[in-house]
């Protein structure tokens, strides 16, 4: 039976989502999501800390075979600084793993999920939820959209590898 294991990462620094994915012969499976939190009152080198610290732990306990995160583009300056600084944590981490890492914009998961770019967020966790075969829309938010990031690379590879099929063929 062959596994791919998609860790899903919503960056960033008071909550950092994760889903964990995985896509076999079956069917997939969501095996956790959640979030990992920091205290606004830290520094912000003690919140990247144990943002890495629990990225690390994470990818220790399901071993992973790829990281999707989110490629975020904001508009707001002090924003923008914060979720980069998050991404580059996520980034360290999974290189540090040794894992491949792969990159999505927001419009992309949209598109791959609900089959639409433009689509809201709730239409995007009730896809998640229906896609996914879940009881109820995961939350808190960061980690239903984790959870997209991981099903949007599960759907990117099948389609490439249905692509390199048909071309081979």
């Amino acid at each position: 039976m062959s596994v791919n294991s998609v860790l899903g990462l919503d960056p960033g620094v008071a909550a950092l989502g994760y889903g964990v994915i995985e896509d076999r012969s079956e069917g997939l499976k969501v095996v956790d999501y959640g979030t990992l939190t920091t205290s606004a009152k830290s520094p912000t080198p003690e919140r990247l800390q144990t943002l890495y610290r629990g990225l690390i732990e994470l990818m220790e306990r399901y071993q992973p075979h790829e990281v999707a995160v989110e490629l975020f583009i904001a508009r707001n300056l002090r924003t923008a600084l914060a979720v980069g600084q998050s991404r580059g944590v996520a980034l360290l981490a999974a290189a540090h793993k040794g894992l491949p890492v792969y990159e999505y914009t927001p419009l992309r998961v949209k598109q791959q999920v609900c089959g639409y770019g433009r689509g809201d967020k709730k239409q995007v966790q009730k896809m998640i939820q229906i896609q996914l075969g879940l009881s109820s829309i995961p939350q808190p938010d960061d980690a239903a959209d984790a959870l997209a990031l991981a099903l949007c690379h599960i759907q990117e590879t099948r389609l490439k590898r249905l692509i390199a099929n048909t071309e081979d063929a």
